[in-house]
């Protein structure tokens, strides 16, 4: 009999084959401006044959990223996206049919994976009004879990933890000996990051991307931080030549242009903040708290809405149902003004 892996035969997947170049895409979190084309048109000088040709030599970039981040290559693996990230840290450190906590909802590929591995995924749900007290996650602890995963900021929500709620999560999982892993896809969209605790602890892992702010997402490019046993595992279970040239290329320019980063955060603070202004001037519930996200309970129906945006505005967001005392909402992706206003002005025709 051919053998078939049961986890991955009843795993449900949806794969988005949608062509969307065309539209102001506002429904999966990526930079909807993008970086520069003078930007893109500098990095791009000097590309020849033998670096399209030859593998990605991944240890210079390592070692800056190291530099920026105040640490050493021993605490860093490079992956394709953080999400190869997540999925070997499940791989790795919980067992067959082992118990893993996360919240809910958030970022599907955390549960898809626990599925994928025949793991355990014990669901930590929000009350009412959104929030998620810290002693909720906590109730969940116990010497029967092996993985914890905490996302800073949460998406879709938006929520964080502070140092001092880390800190009662950290003491719990050191008792009963649980993993943490924290993802921060959107940290630069939030004023606290747990990343030093990677650095300096066993046993706790932070990953990144270079998909949000950075505006990457068509290269593909990550790492996970953590201690170097784990990173040392982690690396393990990495396929060969895992990132491209193009990726390890623009994520180096990016470090190296001073002060660009702090640009790229500015520039959505200022489009988030337009928006939020418009939603509170003309009485609009939502909920915008940090990343770069937020829900927002229409006037109209939200499913018509959202195909109303697409079809007569190009413009693409999302609807999700049961978001707490907001109900059936949108879900839009927030960036620098000039995405912000086609949006605005949609809402103000559409939502009547």
């Amino acid at each position: 009999m051919y053998y078939v892996n049961e986890n991955v035969e009843s795993l449900n997947r949806i794969f988005d084959q949608n062509k969307r170049e065309m539209y102001l895409r506002l429904d999966l979190n990526e930079n909807p401006v993008g970086l520069e084309q003078s930007f893109i048109d500098e990095v791009l000088k000097g590309i020849d044959s033998r670096f399209i040709s030859q593998y990605p030599e991944t240890l210079e970039f390592t070692e800056d990223l190291a530099e920026y981040l105040g640490t050493d290559i021993e605490h860093l693996c490079l992956v394709n996206g953080s999400s190869e990230g997540i999925r070997y840290i499940i791989q790795a450190f919980s067992s067959s049919e082992g118990k893993i906590v996360g919240v809910t909802p958030t970022y599907a590929m955390f549960e898809i994976y626990a599925q994928m591995y025949g793991k355990n995924f014990v669901p930590v749900k929000y009350e009412d009004d959104l929030s998620l007290p810290v002693e909720n996650v906590i109730r969940e602890l116990d010497e029967n879990v092996d993985l914890l995963i905490l996302v800073q900021p949460n998406n879709p929500v938006g929520n964080k933890y502070s140092r001092e709620e880390f800190e009662q999560i950290l003491e719990v999982c050191k008792k009963y000996e649980i993993t943490i892993l924290v993802d921060e896809a959107y940290h630069y969209f939030c004023s606290d990051t747990f990343i030093d605790y990677a650095l300096t602890q066993e046993h706790v892992f932070v990953t990144r991307t270079f998909s949000k702010l950075f505006s990457l997402a068509g290269c593909r490019l990550g790492y996970v931080a953590g201690w170097p046993e784990g990173i040392a595992l982690v690396q393990k279970l990495c396929t060969p030549h895992n990132v491209n040239a193009f990726a390890l290329r623009f994520a180096k320019a990016i470090f190296q242009k001073e002060g660009m980063v702090d640009e790229l955060v500015e520039r959505h603070r200022e489009g988030r903040q337009y928006l939020i202004d418009y939603l509170k001037d003309n009485g609009y519930e939502y909920k915008a708290e940090e990343g770069n996200f937020m829900f927002i309970k229409p006037n109209t129906d939200a499913t018509e809405l959202v195909n109303r945006m697409k079809e007569e505005k190009g413009i693409l967001i999302k609807t999700y149902a049961g978001i707490g005392t907001l109900g059936n909402c949108l879900r839009v992706t927030t960036g620098e003004r000039k995405a912000m206003e086609p949006f605005v002005e949609a809402l103000k025709e559409l939502d009547k």
